[in-house]
């Protein structure tokens, strides 16, 4: 791939992963928050968020902000290493990286689903 395509494949990326982290860290906590409020935080499957819940809201927020920063850190780590990766390996992990983006985007939404299916249905899809 040429600088400037994968330059713009890099700022496509910044975009999903910013979609997956909104998707997987605020919505999810909004919506635990009110399901929990519904159902009692024992109805929560993620044992991590169930003990998280358990904590004062700053606990749970200062949790979610350490994992933006991780992830953030993470992500810009792999596209520097997408950068310079040589031809042609560099379409491959092009790739990868979009499926990996978009499991995340998909998780996230069914995170979501699920958290909605206990605050209007009262219980779980799974």
């Amino acid at each position: 791939m040429t600088p400037a395509r994968t330059d713009g494949r890099i700022e496509e990326y910044w975009d999903w992963i910013a979609v997956a982290l909104f998707l997987l860290l605020a919505v999810d906590l909004l919506t635990t928050l009110a399901a929990a409020r519904l159902v009692g935080v024992g109805a929560e499957r993620n044992p991590l968020m169930r003990w998280l819940l358990g904590r004062d809201i700053a606990v749970v927020v200062g949790a979610h902000l350490a994992v933006v920063v991780l992830v953030t850190a993470f992500f810009r780590h792999l596209v520097e290493r997408l950068r310079r990766t040589p031809e042609p390996a560099d379409r491959y992990f092009a790739v990868a990286i979009e499926v990996w983006l978009g499991s995340l985007v998909a998780v996230g939404l069914g995170v979501f689903a699920n958290n909605l299916a206990v605050i209007v249905l009262g219980e779980s899809l799974l």
